[in-house]
């Protein structure tokens, strides 16, 4: 009798199936993130507008989509759009007719709900002395956004930004319910098949694990990249205060 909680051969067996699986995955996390992340602009710049017309109804979209479980948002957009006669005899019916378009379309709207906050505390923590100085010196306000604002706020926002992409990826499992065979799906199939509820679902967390992982990394990496000056900085400042040898050279 196997003493592990896993079968090795079953496992062995179950990698090409989840590795499709993990793939379909990927794609429904790649491209709601990007679709998610373009929606997430203008309404952060009507969220933040001075104008009630313009502020009011992009607040009651982050409130609605950030509010409502992702769950019911999918069972709405799948099951109750597919009742309004005049969206199935639309043009965009051939997005809300697939399991996969309205897959994509909840998850952006949820992900472009979270994505608002965080740009816009992101903005909101860039000193607003740095605009006014950079108003002095007579740079327009587009090139102060794109040069100074952006980059600033993206180095604010960077992990609030990683917590988000994380979380949406391991949310990213519930798209089995509407019948999209993900990497969950797949191993709840295997679990059906063969009965041990052990096997494919620890295969399919040890995949969720490898992907959270190669994105905490690359953010990790994309945050020294953008902290390098302050790293550069950090050097000529302990070697400004290393003690110095007879010769004038820094001592270690």
């Amino acid at each position: 009798m196997n003493a592990l909680p896993i079968d090795p051969a079953l496992a062995w067996e179950s990698l090409p199936a989840l590795f499709q699986g993990l793939q379909v995955t990927v794609f429904l996390t790649v491209l709601p993130l990007l679709i998610g992340l373009a929606l997430a602009f203008p309404i952060c710049f009507a969220r933040m507008s001075a104008r009630r017309g313009l502020a009011l109804p992009a607040e009651t979209f982050v409130v609605f989509f950030r509010g409502a479980p992702l769950l019911i948002l999918l069972y709405l957009v799948y099951y109750g759009l597919g009742q309004i006669e005049a969206l199935r005899n639309g043009p965009f019916w051939i997005v809300f007719g697939s399991p996969f378009g309205c897959a994509i379309v909840a998850l952006s709207l949820n992900h472009a709900a979270y994505m608002v906050e965080v740009l816009r505390g992101s903005l909101l923590a860039v000193p607003h002395g740095i605009v006014e100085a950079s108003e002095a010196l007579g740079i327009t306000r587009r090139n102060i956004f794109l040069w100074v604002r952006m980059p600033l706020a993206i180095r604010y926002g960077l992990k609030a930004y990683q917590n988000e992409v994380v979380s949406f990826i391991k949310g990213t499992a519930i798209v089995s319910v509407v019948t999209i065979t993900d990497l969950m799906a797949v191993a709840n199939s295997i679990f059906e098949q063969t009965y041990d509820p052990f096997t494919p679902i620890l295969c399919a967390a040890a995949f969720y694990w490898a992907l959270v992982n190669v994105v905490r990394i690359g953010f990790a990496l994309w945050g020294r990249w953008l902290g390098r000056h302050n790293e550069d900085e950090a050097v000529r400042a302990a070697r400004a205060q290393a003690p110095l040898g007879i010769s004038g050279e820094v001592l270690p």
